[in-house]
Order: structure tokens, then sequence, then C-alpha cells
């Protein structure tokens, strides 16, 4: 069984997710910690339920999903682990953060890329691994056939869809990375989105305005 635990952090709101199975190997996907507060109660819960961390993942690379990359990598060693499309925004995220008035400490770099296709492993966890550029130039998502979810970043929201007026976004091509890689699973399946609440592809297949 693979758990997923959310935590909406910074003033983004953004979800960072925790994964977790009964190996007690964890993977945190796009840390936002970014207050102290946000930084203890990532940690807090990490230690109460006596998990590992060991992978540390970014489905994209902009900075409300990486404000907590450098908090991740003192605490626990671990360097973010990403499409390498992506790097270039993830180098530009301090200037970003200068832009919006929220000063953040450098992300380590990666030390391998993910492949835009394949599976992503820790514990007794298998996700298969779906290219879904668009909102930014390579994110990633990942699927669970076991369980029946997706944490999709910033690709698919509740009655909504990913920005694609920053660099290297397209609406186009968010689309068209919706439609193939996400509507070719079954309606059931859930997406824990980067923003707001889960939904599932067939509630987004019949309400979603951008998808009709």
């Amino acid at each position: 069984m693979t758990d997923v635990a959310i935590f909406p952090f910074n003033p983004f709101q953004e979800n960072t997710y925790i994964l977790y199975d009964d190996s007690k190997e964890c993977a945190v996907f796009d840390p936002g910690c970014y207050s102290n507060e946000e930084k203890k109660m990532l940690s807090d819960f990490i230690e109460a339920k006596g998990l590992k961390p060991v992978r540390l993942i970014n489905t994209h690379c902009h900075i409300d999903h990486v404000l907590g990359n450098k908090y991740i990598f003192d605490t626990y060693g671990l360097k973010p682990e990403l499409h390498e499309e992506e790097l270039v925004v993830l180098q530009s995220a301090e200037r970003i953060g200068q832009m919006y008035g929220i000063p953040m400490e450098p992300s380590p770099e990666p030390e391998t890329f993910l492949p835009s296709e394949g599976l992503l492993e820790f514990g007794n966890t298998k996700l298969q691994i779906l290219f879904t550029p668009g909102h930014s130039p390579a994110s990633l998502s990942f699927y669970s056939s076991e369980h029946q979810f997706v944490i999709g970043g910033d690709v698919l929201f509740r009655d909504s869809i990913g920005r694609t007026d920053l660099p290297g976004g397209s609406f186009e091509t968010l689309i068209e990375s919706i439609r193939k890689q996400f509507f070719t699973l079954g309606d059931e399946v859930k997406i824990y989105p980067g923003h707001g609440p889960a939904t599932t592809i067939g509630y987004e297949k019949k309400n979603n305005p951008f998808l009709q």
C-alpha cells in the first residue's frame, strides 16, 4: 500500500506530497516548504511516521515547487531529480523569487535526471513516469497503476489546467499532454495536483471547461 500525504505550503499554496509505503521508505514530491513552521511540519510528519526519505522529486521547477529543495538536501542529503529540460527553470528560480519578493536559498542541482518514460521506484512503490509538458518545458507526472492515482504537478486541476503563459509553456502542448497521458487512463484514476483539491479523470472529462 502506498500512502499519500498532502501539505499545502508557501504563499502560492502549493501541494507538497510525501509518498510512503510499508517499507518506511518515502519520496518527497515538490517540496514547497518555505517558512520554518512549514519545514518543521514536514519533518515532524516524517519523524512521527518513522519514515526514511530516499528520493526528492520535482515534477517541474517553478519556484513554488522547489522552495524546499535546499531544506530537504540539508536535512536528508537528497538532491532533486527532474527532467533535464527543467534544469534551466530550476536555475532561474532564485531570480524569479526576487521578482516576487520571496527570497530563497538556491536549490542544489541534480546529479541524475529522470527520463521521459519508465519507472520511478522506492521501497515497494512503483510509479510510471509520464511526460506531460505544456505548463513547463518538461513537466513529469507519476502514475500508480496499483493504486490508481497520478501525482500531476501543475498539469490538470479540478475544473482548470496549468497556466501556459510562462517561459516554455504552450496551451496546445498542455492539452495534448492531458489527452494523451491522462485521458488514456481510467476515469476513476485520481489526480493529485500541484494546487487545490484532488480530482478524477472522469470528472475532468465531463466538467473541465478547457477540455470540452
